[in-house]
């Protein structure tokens, strides 16, 4: 049997980069997946592709009524709920000094009320049966970048927050089990794009500068970060809660 055959998994932000290489890396263990988005072309056509036991819902993350109708959807279509992958986030650079109030707030609504929301919907929803929840921090929510300021709190509020409600799962006997990956660098659109907002010599100046703190040498694939959660998302880390998984390359060692 494979590793988390037949368990109906969401996952947030499943569209493109480390969402989608999560879905495939669940869908080829046996999962049925709900990728979610709100780039509606990109998200049919990747479950089109998916096959059968891929579907794709539309959903804002930050909208704690439109969780409980996605979750709801999936058990809806399969019968029950078994993983959510909380992935969708954003980033962009800018100091401290420089960046906007409603860029920071978009930031920590994006990358971390959302994960709350998502968080105690799925809970609500496993108590009963038990679940595993997948939170995508980040190892800027364990070191500081000046360029990231929003980024690095939203992912440290993540790191901690998964934490608490680990804990409080664990003690209330509700076999829910909630952690963390924390990548590095990836090779995704996310990363790309915030590159491509800097002047072009200064994206080249940030790349080469981050690639020699990185000991591999080189950025993550989607799909390692993806093979991380499938880890978190089966029954292989039965004994894992509250935990950060760290998938970098060596860079914070």
């Amino acid at each position: 049997m494979k590793r988390v055959q037949d368990k109906v998994c969401v996952v947030t932000g499943g569209a493109r980069g480390l969402g989608l290489a999560a879905a495939e890396a669940l869908l080829a263990e046996g999962a049925k997946v709900l990728i979610t988005d709100v780039d509606v072309a990109a998200g049919e056509a990747e479950a089109k592709r998916l096959g059968a036991n891929a579907a794709f819902r539309v959903q804002d993350v930050t909208n704690r009524a439109d969780w409980d109708a996605t979750l709801d959807a999936a058990i809806a279509k399969w019968g029950r709920l078994d993983v959510v992958v909380n992935n969708a986030g954003v980033g962009s650079f800018s100091t401290v000094e420089d960046i906007s109030l409603k860029d920071w707030q978009r930031t920590i609504d994006i990358n971390l009320s959302a994960v709350f929301f998502g968080t105690q919907a799925a809970i609500v929803r496993m108590k009963e049966k038990g679940g595993s929840i997948v939170n995508i921090a980040s190892i800027e929510g364990m070191i500081g970048e000046p360029l990231i300021p929003a980024y690095n709190a939203s992912k440290g509020g993540v790191r901690i927050f998964t934490k608490s409600a680990a804990i409080h799962c664990a003690r209330s006997g509700y076999n829910i089990r909630i952690n963390n990956v924390c990548p590095g660098f990836a090779e995704t659109q996310m990363v790309a794009g915030a590159l491509a907002a800097l002047k072009p010599e200064d994206a080249q100046a940030f790349a080469v500068k981050t690639l020699g703190r990185i000991p591999m040498g080189r950025f993550a694939r989607p799909e390692e970060i993806g093979k991380a959660v499938l880890f978190l998302a089966s029954d292989d880390s039965s004994y894992m809660t509250g935990s950060d998984l760290v998938v970098d390359g060596g860079m914070t060692a």
